[in-house]
C-alpha cells in the first residue's frame, strides 16, 4: 500500500510540473512591441534593456521602436506599424495622448492589449498603466524646492504641458508649495520635446532677468542638465535647479552641487514588468480587451502599477551610482 502511496505521489508530482511549465511555455507566434518616445534618450533606453531582458528569458520575441527624437506623430506611426505587424502586444512610452488615442484604440480593437507606461493616455481604451506616482513625484520635489529657497523665491518650470505625467508633476509642486506663499512659480515652458528650448530660455533669463528667478524646476529629464550648463558657464551661483531622472550628466552635475535633487524613476523595471504583464494577458486572455476593468472591484488587471521613485541628492548619489553598475554589470 505504501508503494502505491509513493507512485501516486510521484505521479502528482509529475503531473504538477508539467503544469507548472505548460504554464510557461511560449511560441513562436508570440511577438511583443515597445514603442517608446524617444529611442536617444538614456532613459527610454533603460526602459528598452529591460523590455529586451524580460522577452529574453521568455524566449519571446520583441521589438524596439520609435522616432530619435521627440516626435509624436512618428511614434504614432510606429504604434500603426506595431499594430500592421499583428503584435501580441504592445507596451507604449505616450507622447501625446490626444494624438495616439485613435491608434491605441484601433489596437484593442484588433485584439491587442496595449499598456502605457511612463505616460498614461486615460482617454483611449489602453488596459492599464505602469510607472510612477507622478503627482507623488511632485510632491517630492516641492517639498525640496521649498526647503531649498527657505520658503521665498520665483520659480521657472520646464515642461511639456500634453504629457499627462507632467501635468501630475506639476500638480504635486504645486500643492507642496501652497503652504509657502512666498514661493511663486512664475513662469512655465514648454520646451516641446527639445532641451535646447531649455537652453536658450535660461541664458535669456540669465541675462536679462537674473535677479528675478531664484529657481528652475524641470520636470523633464533633458533639461536640468541644460540650465546647470548655462548657471555654470556664466558663472552664476545661488539659484536652485531641480532635475528629473538620471541620466549620467544630471548626476554629475548633483556631484558637483549644479543640480540640487532629482528624481530617480524606474524604467528598466517598468519596462521589465510591462513586458511580463503583456505576455501574461496573451496566456490568461480577460473576457474583453474593451471593458473598463477600472470600475470593477473583482478586475483580472489593475489600474494602475506604481514602479516607485527616490529623491537623489548629494548625500546619495554615489550609492545610486554604486547600485547602478551593480545591477548594470550583473551576469545576464
Amino acid at each position: 500500500m505504501l508503494r502505491f502511496r509513493k507512485l501516486y505521489s510521484l505521479l502528482g508530482l509529475a503531473l504538477l510540473a508539467t503544469s507548472l511549465l505548460s504554464c510557461g511555455a511560449h511560441d513562436s507566434d508570440e511577438y511583443f512591441v515597445f514603442v517608446a518616445a524617444n529611442l536617444q534618450v538614456p532613459y527610454w533606453q533603460a526602459a528598452g534593456a529591460g523590455f529586451d531582458k524580460a522577452g529574453k528569458q521568455m524566449k519571446v520575441r520583441t521589438d524596439f521602436l520609435g522616432p530619435n527624437t521627440y516626435d509624436a506623430k512618428a511614434e504614432r506611426d510606429a504604434l500603426d506599424q506595431a499594430v500592421r505587424q499583428k503584435a501580441t502586444g504592445i507596451l507604449l512610452g505616450v507622447t501625446d495622448p490626444g494624438l495616439l488615442k485613435d491608434s491605441i484604440d484601433k489596437a484593442i480593437a484588433a485584439g491587442i492589449p496595449v499598456i502605457t507606461m511612463d505616460s498614461d493616455a486615460p482617454a483611449s481604451k489602453r488596459l492599464f498603466f505602469i510607472g510612477t506616482n507622478n503627482y507623488q513625484v511632485g510632491m517630492t520635489g516641492g517639498l525640496r524646492l521649498a526647503q531649498e529657497l527657505k520658503g521665498k523665491g520665483n520659480v521657472v518650470v520646464f515642461t511639456m504641458p500634453d504629457q499627462h505625467n507632467m501635468q501630475d508633476r506639476l500638480h504635486g509642486y504645486r500643492d507642496a508649495i501652497e503652504h509657502a506663499p512666498g514661493i511663486k512659480i512664475a513662469r512655465v515652458v514648454d520646451i516641446q520635446g527639445d532641451p535646447r528650448i531649455a537652453f536658450d530660455t535660461t541664458t535669456q533669463i540669465i541675462g536679462k532677468e537674473k535677479d528675478q528667478v531664484d529657481a528652475f524646476v524641470c520636470l523633464e529629464a533633458q533639461s536640468g542638465k541644460e540650465v546647470a550648463g548655462v548657471l555654470n558657464s556664466y558663472h552664476v551661483t545661488g539659484k536652485v535647479v531641480m532635475a528629473m531622472d538620471t541620466d549620467p550628466e544630471t548626476l554629475e552635475w548633483i556631484q558637483k552641487g549644479g543640480i540640487a535633487a532629482t528624481i530617480a524613476q524606474k524604467p528598466y523595471t517598468m519596462a521589465f514588468v510591462g513586458m511580463q504583464m503583456l505576455d501574461n494577458l496573451y496566456h490568461h486572455k480577460p473576457a474583453s480587451l474593451e471593458t473598463d476593468w477600472s470600475k470593477d472591484s473583482f478586475a483580472p488587471i489593475p489600474s494602475f502599477v506604481d514602479t516607485g521613485s527616490a529623491l537623489i541628492d548629494k548625500s546619495n548619489v554615489d550609492s545610486f551610482l554604486q547600485a547602478k553598475q551593480s545591477a548594470t554589470s550583473a551576469p545576464k
